[in-house]
């Protein structure tokens, strides 16, 4: 369940710097997904409980290309998008354990 809820992590700079001084995770979740949901899903996945949840939907916007001699236009997908706040020590590691062996000559 918590999957279904729980899309993706968004790791842009913005996000990276929401994560190292606010302590905030950013996640594309489903659209029929609550703050109470969200943050059950993220308790079950992570272990943590959120402290809060803020969500937003991001509206859809138009994109347009040019193809040959015409212009071939189309939308882009609306999402919903929520900042989970946890406590203080708390954290999540999504780059997973980068571990360097010593002594090894590449």
């Amino acid at each position: 369940m918590a999957k279904n809820i729980l899309i993706r992590p968004i790791i842009t700079e913005k996000a990276q710097g929401f994560m190292d001084k606010e302590n905030k995770y950013a996640f594309v979740v489903a659209k029929d997904a609550n703050k109470i949901e969200i943050g059950k899903a993220i308790e079950a996945l992570y272990g943590f409980a959120p402290v809060s949840v803020n969500t937003l939907i991001v509206p859809g916007k138009t994109r347009s290309r040019m193809r040959g001699r015409s212009v071939a236009r189309g939308m882009k997908s609306a999402y919903k998008k929520a900042y989970v706040t946890l406590a203080e020590g708390d954290s999540i590691n999504f780059y997973g354990e980068a571990v360097e062996a010593e002594g090894t000559a590449a």
